[in-house]
């Protein structure tokens, strides 16, 4: 293949390649929190697979379009950043407007017919990603082939772009709004056609400046852009203003305040998490005798059932602050409500003050901007409650993930969580967790897991009569509210009277468990009184699995195993959004990223199939890139999920991950060039390292988290990058290694070039959403075991292959 002819040295372009990827990157993480909003967090790993489909695509273009070679690389760069400032501004409008229905998607299985419009939609979204990333990968691939002795300096200029970027988004989405960094990304692509087209191209460069210009107005002003349509399935549509109070975007999740549809007194208010109903902000004239509904609310439990009532009360997701107007009406003297987002914390301080009766101003109550799991980690305070709301707002984990909460990682609710919290309790404290449930008596599956999590967590502490230590009852509303009250000391006969007592005098409350009182043998006093042997033979039988959660996998809400989901793809979906809805829609975007990776990656080989056809030890080279493909993602993706309950916001997880493994991976790259003509000496002693990183991200991680856990944001970001960082000089070193590899195994070094890219491109799409599905599965551990492994095998592949050396 030959290169595009470059008038310019490829070093003149560093800085042009450092640019495009850093607006790549701003690119694909905005596109993350909209989405989240748009649809639900899970797609967030379509945006990351079609990233690299674009970006894998744009090498396979070049590779095989003559024309693109024949472009002198500065016209080439001017046009491409102008197009991908166009593909930006079209793209952005084509996601926003599009209407989609997730259940309606998922039943694609059993009526092909009716959901072939939301499959069609699903697919313009996806090309409307794809075409953004391909020029830019288009300009990528070109900038490396110009001159392939400079690639690792290029592939390093590249990457460190895209680490500055994953470094400033998170401050630019909470002061912009993901809308305006998708055009501020824009923007920067149309700046940089400008640059390169001044005094060569005089359209390119009006054009470029104009498009930059209409996109930087959208910066400061959005308004200006589509308004985003939701998913169906979402309560917020913000093209209706007419009930709304408030709208803010932050890098947690977006929060919006609206009216409820039937109250006309203006008592309650709806705040919604990434554009699903998620809690409440209710009026309050300051005066806790006025809370008198809380008598006959399931909320009394957790403060009539102990004598004297909890006093010092800590809320883990306080949200609104009803948990906190229950504690000051039930007469709790100190109240710490701990909320993850600053926004939702703004609403009480700042936004709705007098609304919801000044709360930050009560000397009972100090609200806490915090992550819940952090602050348990930090404070030494012991507490007579620790009330756990739901705090995900059904988004496991916390809202920044509204919506996802079956694919989501969800550290409040392990066993380590909960044994952590019990080592908080006063000498007669007890935790409260309240869920809804859709049907309790048929499918109690959240309460099930949850006390099954919480017996785990009881024999860790080495208590083994859990039986006595757990009561449970259900209450009408919305949905079934599942009250689980759990106590680190046994219940007293008067705690189980009292008890019983409150929960007959709610109208609709049932008790399900306490402690000698036979109440009913459904699955949640099954779970609790079973032996440890009955009980496991128990949980394999059942339909769903309910079985306890831990850090390696805390996939709270992933019920439906994935087995039985592809064996009953043809059953319609239930109502409940928790019986296979989330798991099928993996499956889907499985099935769109093999297609959209086997027509942009693979196929387009077809046109110089001669030549490919010639290329030697293509079966050799095709497992190495597979497996560098596979690996990465298994790397990259559960070590995201992993790590999220270190940073404890998932956005930052994301961005700080990403980082460290792309800025380290640019400098292992730089590197290379110290053992050039070392290959396989090389490749064993990367394997080498890679295991012993391994196994510390395996074992060593958790004591890290541990130690560090209540140290400050800042501290805990710097921990995470100097331990991500032997891992991106170790994995940067593989990629050019078999880039230079297969350069120089024939006369058509860019076809061989491209084929290992898009071999690479293909298996990095799809792991993108494997990694999730084992994950779920079998737990991070396994998945990093199986990382390393792949990395093993592509590694033996390629050692016959003969070196360039």
């Amino acid at each position: 293949m030959t290169p595009p002819e470059a008038e310019d040295s490829s070093g003149r372009f560093y800085a042009q390649i450092f640019i495009i990827s850093f607006a790549a990157l701003l690119l694909e993480i905005s596109y993350t929190r909209l989405i989240s909003f748009k649809l639900f967090y899970y797609y967030t790993y379509l945006i990351i697979g079609f990233a690299l489909l674009g970006i894998g695509s744009g090498a396979i273009f070049v590779a095989i379009l003559a024309p693109l070679r024949r472009i002198e690389l500065r016209r080439l760069l001017a046009g491409g950043c102008l197009l991908g400032a166009l593909a930006v501004a079209i793209g952005y409008t084509v996601i926003a407007i599009m209407p989609l229905n997730a259940f309606e998607l998922t039943r694609s299985f059993t009526n092909i017919t009716g959901s072939i419009d939301e499959l069609a939609k699903l697919g313009l979204v996806c090309a409307a990603l794809f075409a953004t990333f391909l020029t830019i990968g288009v300009m990528i691939a070109a900038l490396f082939s110009a001159n392939p002795s400079l690639i690792n300096r290029l592939y390093f200029a590249d990457l460190a772009g895209a680490g500055l970027g994953c470094a400033v988004v998170v401050p630019l989405l909470g002061v912009f709004g993901p809308p305006s960094c998708i055009a501020l990304a824009g923007a920067i692509l149309a700046l940089t056609g400008a640059q390169l087209a001044a005094g060569r191209q005089t359209g390119v460069l009006v054009a470029s400046l104009a498009t930059a210009l209409a996109l930087g107005v959208a910066v400061p002003y959005p308004q200006v852009l589509p308004h985003l349509v939701t998913d169906a399935t979402k309560t917020i549509r913000p093209a209706d203003t007419s009930r709304s109070f408030f709208s803010q975007w932050s890098p947690v999740f977006r929060i919006d305040v609206t009216r409820p549809p039937l109250d006309n007194d203006d008592a309650m208010r709806i705040i919604h998490h990434d554009g699903l109903w998620g809690s409440t902000l209710h009026r309050f004239n300051g005066d806790p005798a006025s809370l008198t509904r809380f008598d006959t609310n399931e909320r009394i439990l957790p403060f009539r059932t102990i004598d004297p009532s909890p006093r010092r009360v800590l809320i883990i997701g306080a949200a609104g602050g009803h948990e906190i107007l229950a504690s000051l009406y039930f007469g709790a003297e100190k109240i710490t409500a701990v909320e993850l987002n600053p926004v939702t914390v703004s609403l009480l301080t700042t936004v709705f003050p007098d609304y919801s009766g000044h709360l930050h101003e009560n000397p009972r109550v100090d609200i806490v901007n915090d992550e819940g799991r952090a602050f348990l980690a930090r404070t030494q305070e012991r507490y007579d409650l620790i009330f756990f709301v739901a705090p995900d707002s059904y988004s496991a984990m916390n809202a920044a993930t509204a919506g996802a909460f079956v694919l989501s990682e969800s550290y409040l609710y392990t066993a380590e969580m909960i044994a952590s919290s019990l080592q908080h309790l006063s000498d007669d404290g007890i935790i409260c967790m309240q869920f809804g449930e859709y049907v309790y008596d048929e499918k109690p599956n959240r309460t099930a897991r949850y006390v099954g999590t919480a017996r785990e967590a009881f024999r860790t502490l080495g208590i083994d009569d859990f039986a006595r230590h757990v009561m449970v009852a259900t209450s009408p509303s919305f949905m079934q509210v599942s009250t689980i009250l759990l106590k680190r000391t046994p219940f007293s006969e008067e705690d189980v009277g009292r008890f019983m007592t409150n929960a007959e005098a709610l109208e609709g409350t049932i008790a399900r468990y306490a402690f000698g009182r036979e109440l009913d043998d459904g699955s949640v006093n099954k779970i609790i009184t079973m032996d440890e042997g009955a009980l496991a033979a128990w949980h394999a039988d059942q339909p769903y699995d309910v079985s306890p959660i831990t850090d390696d996998a805390p996939f709270f809400w992933h019920f439906a195993r994935f087995r039985t989901v592809l064996g009953e793809l043809h059953r319609p979906l239930a109502i409940d959004t928790e019986d296979s809805v989330g798991e099928r829609l993996l499956i889907v975007m499985v099935v769109i990223s093999v297609l959209f990776a086997t027509f942009f990656l693979i196929l387009p080989f077809v046109v110089v199939r001669d030549v490919w056809s010639r290329l030697p030890f293509k079966g050799r080279t095709a497992v190495y890139f597979a497996a560098l493909g596979v690996g990465f993602m298994f790397f990259e993706i559960s070590l995201i999920q992993k790590l999220t309950l270190f940073l404890g916001y998932p956005t930052y997880t994301l961005t700080v991950t990403l980082m460290s493994i792309l800025v380290f991976t640019g400098v292992g790259s730089l590197l290379t060039d110290l053992y050039a003509g070392q290959r396989n000496k090389a490749l064993a002693g990367l394997f080498g390292a890679l295991l012993v990183l391994t196994v510390f991200y395996q074992f060593g991680l958790g004591l890290v988290t541990e130690q560090f856990l209540a140290s400050s944001l800042s501290v805990r970001v710097l921990i995470t990058t100097a331990m991500l960082a032997p891992l991106g000089l170790c994995l940067g070193a593989f990629m050019p290694i078999g880039l230079a590899t297969v350069a120089g195994l024939s006369d058509h070094s860019g076809e061989y070039v491209a084929w290992g890219w898009a071999v690479n491109g293909f298996f990095s799409v799809i792991s993108s959403v494997l990694t999730t599905i084992l994950s779920m599965s079998f737990g991070f551990q396994v998945v990093l075991s199986l990382g390393a492994l792949v990395y093993g095998v592509g590694i033996l592949a390629i050692r016959s292959v003969p070196s360039p050396d």
